[in-house]
């Protein structure tokens, strides 16, 4: 797009081979103008057009048979401005072009100034019209975001992956530790995709019995088994042309298994007691905390619904992975409780915070939400202190105290040592990245460093190099 004081690319679209050469004369250095036939235009266009508007002279056709309808709908799929130039005759038709989407219309013989000002405004216009169309594809991301907290790498991964997949039908499996998130990933996949306006129907399949389960995702009729009083719709039905969450999904059992697959290779299904079928309109979206390719080595998950499902991964990380998020997702729960209990609350304290990203949260996201919650309600005063957390927290930090404060001997001093020495064996595994060690022990990068500072037989001021030595010396 041209700025001010740079050079306009003009296209001029007319049967009239002197009129390029006039328009130019007149118009002066501001506009490069070239001479196109409607033809010519219309099989010229490319990704690499630096066209910036096109004026279309709607007169001397020389007998083109070509109804002028079409070739100004082929024209303005490129999307860029159309200005008609007219003469008085033609002044219905210019007008109706106008209202079909042209910027405007001048009339012949064109008075310069007039044709200048409306060549610059169909490019300012479609200027705006570029930032507006930008400005709403970010509002829509960031609602179909909002929920999803953290700028860490592994969290922009995420952001990434649903970005990709949001406006694709392609089966989703969502991977991850319990509280990790998986179902606000879906949302967003959801909220940002196409089916955005659509039912999202999201189901647990841990939760509902085996003995129902069948009837609670693909309905049933009356009288399809004993209780039944009335037809119900299944979740399949409810989700409609939506998004359906099947979370836990390695719950199921074989028998359902089967049937799950058929209804994803047939996209229909039939309620109980019906043979009706019904199509599968919604995406299925599936999650699971459990390792599915163990499953399926075991015999206890189908490989072919596997591989149907996990046609496009999303890895949830456990938040100890995600440590540096920790403050951000802190500060949302706590906005959240503090306004649901009506209890004021000014932040958490610095100390209080290096807790919490020094704690290995087993249960990741949905403890820290508890964490949280209930800090805020035991707090006296305006911010949550470290002396508020619970105990399991304050005890972490209190595992990197120094061992020569511990009794010799003690039962505290002996687990102590026993944690330095896998966390220094993990890293000597590990070839010195913390990174892998930390993953392998599922333990937070800062704990781990806590305990390797400890190893009384690493020189203290450069512990990590003198693993990394040893574990490359090993390796050779």
């Amino acid at each position: 797009m041209s700025t001010q004081g740079e050079t306009i690319h003009a296209i001029l679209i007319s049967e009239d081979p002197k009129l390029a050469m006039a328009l130019a004369s007149v118009l002066g250095p501001e506009f490069e103008i070239v001479g196109q036939t409607h033809a010519e235009r219309l099989s010229q266009f490319s990704s690499e057009d630096r066209t910036e508007v096109m004026v279309l002279d709607i007169d001397l056709r020389n007998g083109d048979s070509q109804p002028l309808g079409p070739v100004f709908e082929d024209l303005a799929k490129s999307g860029v401005p159309i200005v008609i130039l007219a003469s008085d005759e033609s002044r219905v038709e210019a007008l109706r072009l106008v209202e079909r989407g042209a910027h405007g219309y001048v009339r012949k013989p064109p008075v310069m100034r007039d044709l200048r000002t409306l060549l610059r405004s169909a490019i300012e216009s479609r200027r705006l019209a570029d930032e507006l169309r930008s400005v709403r594809r970010q509002l829509e991301e960031a609602r179909g975001l909002d929920q999803l907290i953290g700028s860490s790498a592994p969290m922009q991964l995420v952001y990434n992956m649903v970005r990709k997949v949001a406006n694709l039908d392609a089966s989703v499996l969502i991977t991850g530790e319990s509280g990790t998130g998986k179902e606000l990933i879906c949302r967003a996949t959801h909220n940002l995709g196409k089916r955005s306006n659509r039912p999202f129907v999201a189901v647990s399949c841990s939760a509902i019995p085996e003995s129902l389960i069948e009837a609670e995702l693909f309905g049933h009729e009356k009288g399809a088994f004993t209780g039944t009083t009335g037809t119900r719709m299944g979740y399949f039905e409810q989700a409609g042309d939506g998004t359906l969450f099947l979370d836990e999904i390695g719950e199921l059992k074989l028998h359902m298994q089967v049937k799950l697959l058929r209804v994803l290779q047939q996209r229909e299904f039939n309620r109980l007691g019906s043979t009706r079928l019904i199509p599968l309109r919604a995406r299925i979206v599936f999650a699971t905390h459990r390792n599915l390719e163990q499953m399926v080595a075991a015999g206890e998950f189908r490989q072919d619904l596997y591989y149907r499902m996990n046609v496009i991964n999303v890895a949830a990380p456990p938040l100890r992975y995600i440590a540096a998020d920790i403050p951000a997702l802190a500060h949302h729960f706590l906005l959240k409780y503090s306004e649901m209990f009506g209890k004021e609350a000014e932040g958490i304290a610095p100390q209080a915070v290096t807790l919490l990203q020094n704690y290995s949260w087993p249960g990741n996201i949905r403890e820290l939400e508890n964490v949280i919650q209930r800090s805020l309600i035991v707090a006296e005063g305006p911010r949550i202190e470290a002396t508020d957390l619970p105990d399991v927290i304050q005890d972490a930090q209190s595992s990197g105290a120094e061992m020569d404060v511990l009794p010799e001997g003690s039962f505290a001093r002996l687990m102590r040592e026993y944690k330095v020495k896998v966390a220094t064996d993990a890293l000597r595994q590990c070839n010195g990245s913390k990174t892998l060690a930390s993953q392998k022990l599922s333990i937070s990068r800062a704990y781990l460093h806590r305990l390797i500072r400890l190893d009384p037989s690493i020189p203290e001021e450069d512990n990590l190099s003198e693993i990394r030595t040893r574990a490359q010396a090993a390796a050779g």
